[in-house]
């Protein structure tokens, strides 16, 4: 065994490990051995000028309803497959960090599965994975809706 093997074997266990239910209307986080961490609206704040991501979830459902004209919602999700790639990078990745918060930068990334709908092309997996990945998954892994019921992939409380 190489020093990066165990140096690997180290990290991967202080990794946490998580599932994601991308939804529609909400986006479900939960973490292995902690259950749901994370119920918020799958929103995004868009600063209408620059274009910049500005808040999620709760927080820019909040921020439209007091300053509209200054921003805009964009739910980067249409039938529970990606409509918008990068808005949705930039919910998964505030939504990975907010549920994972990496104490160590040494420490390794979380482990990710994630539901897609029953009905989603191999095009809209390939970019729910890419953007699990980019938001910072060390790996991701898809499950259909379905089968995560059947298999009883919800995770313990």
């Amino acid at each position: 065994m190489s020093f990066l093997d165990a140096f690997s074997g180290l990290t991967g266990q202080m990794s946490t490990d998580m599932a994601i239910d991308l939804g529609t209307a909400n986006t479900l986080v939960a973490i292995t051995g902690e259950g749901i961490v994370i119920n918020e609206p799958s929103v995004v704040a868009i600063e209408k000028s620059t274009h910049r991501v500005l808040a999620v979830g709760h927080e820019a459902k909040n921020m439209i309803n007091h300053t509209p004209e200054a921003f805009s919602a964009e739910h980067p999700l249409k039938d529970g497959v990606i409509a918008d790639y990068d808005v949705t990078e930039a919910m998964l990745s505030a939504f990975i960090n907010k549920a994972a918060v990496r104490k160590y930068p040494w420490q390794a990334k979380p482990r990710i599965v994630i539901c897609i709908p029953c009905g989603a092309t191999s095009v809209e997996k390939r970019a729910v994975f890419e953007a699990a990945i980019q938001a910072g998954a060390r790996q991701a892994y898809l499950i259909e809706e379905p089968m995560a019921a059947a298999m009883g992939a919800d995770l313990p409380v």
